[in-house]
């Protein structure tokens, strides 16, 4: 028995959210990977000590086979699960087909189910920029369809689950800045960090800060000049604020770099914290071709005490405005397109 093969099946079939997790798509290659499974782990191959990961190898074949537990059904709405997941910070991202006709969404469960009170935090969020936010700017942030706990069948395990409204042609800032290696055009960079700077200030006033405020979950609209500010489990709403003074509850640790002193601190996070790392993310952005008066603008937002940053989002979009106007003039729309891959 080879035990770095044994080990390697052990740790997929624990890290298995749903069947096709495991098996994929194609149906062949299924049957041939639970064939090698089935072999590995097999009870009689290691003297009983793999029984539990037997019993569960073909609970999930059973399931893939049926093909039913790739559908979720609540209270409100069953979920057809289509395709392998998406993976994200803290949870995997499921694209689904509600019932009834409706558009696609988005299933957001944790890979550690110990993580669901940051999910429960994103809903608690959305739910609140729904219900106190200006009705105007609701679009800069995810919809949520429900929230709930799922028990998968195949191992007993239960997950929050995030049903979120999907979104269709928006890349994340990540994506922007890798198809410009040399930096985007300021005024092009410019009405993204205006909107950046709304879905803030819409945040903010509902009383929600978002922290974490990074490239990957900033979203933009290239041709409609749109932006979505998604993943909301780190965020800290008037609740939070009381079980640990208003702390960010997590980081993201690939990049641990990005965030203001407060948080990897464990101090008091406040709108000043998403301003830091709004406007890091714009520098980023620009790259050498920011301008010397954004970089000084830039520079008051990124001052090490938070206090001495600006807090108000929608004074520093009116501050921004006068920059941008001095710089470039009237403001107008300039078209964007990403460049198409070769």
């Amino acid at each position: 028995m080879n035990d770095r093969a044994l080990d390697d099946a052990l740790a997929r079939l624990d890290r298995v959210r749903v069947p096709a997790d495991l098996f994929g798509e194609d149906e062949v290659e299924a049957a041939r990977r639970y064939r090698r499974l089935a072999r590995l782990v097999h009870p009689d191959a290691t003297g009983g000590r793999t029984r539990d990961a037997f019993i569960r190898l073909n609970a999930l074949w059973r399931a893939y086979t049926r093909d039913d537990t790739t559908t979720i059904t609540t209270r409100r709405h069953t979920y057809r699960l289509d395709g392998d997941a998406i993976g994200g910070d803290l949870a995997e991202l499921y694209t689904a087909s509600p019932d009834a006709g409706e558009s696609a969404v988005l299933l957001k469960m944790p890979r550690d189910p110990r993580d669901g009170d940051l999910l429960e935090r994103e809903a608690e969020a959305l739910r609140r920029l729904s219900r106190d936010g200006d009705g105007r700017f609701r679009p800069y942030v995810p919809r949520l369809i429900e929230s709930f706990r799922h028990r998968d069948a195949s191992t007993g395990a239960r997950r929050r689950v995030n049903v979120i409204a999907a979104l269709d042609g928006f890349p994340t800032l990540t994506e922007v800045r890798r198809a410009f290696p040399d930096g985007v055009d300021p005024r092009d960079a410019a009405w993204m960090w205006r909107r950046l700077l709304v879905a803030l200030g819409f945040a903010h006033r509902a009383g929600v800060l978002h922290g974490a405020v990074l490239p990957d979950h900033v979203l933009i609209h290239p041709e409609k000049h749109g932006l979505v500010l998604v993943d909301w489990c780190y965020s800290v709403t008037g609740h939070h604020a009381l079980d640990g003074a208003g702390r960010v509850p997590a980081m993201v640790d690939r990049y641990a770099d990005w965030y203001p002193p407060e948080v990897p601190g464990r101090q008091t996070a406040g709108p000043a914290t998403d301003v830091f790392m709004a406007t890091r993310c714009m520098l980023d952005l620009m790259g050498d071709e920011a301008p010397k008066a954004m970089r000084s603008f830039a520079r008051g937002c990124l001052l090490p005490a938070r206090n001495r940053r600006p807090s108000d989002a929608w004074r520093l979009l009116a501050e921004l405005d006068e920059l941008l106007a001095r710089l470039y003039g009237p403001r107008r729309f300039r078209p964007f397109h990403l460049p198409t891959a070769h």
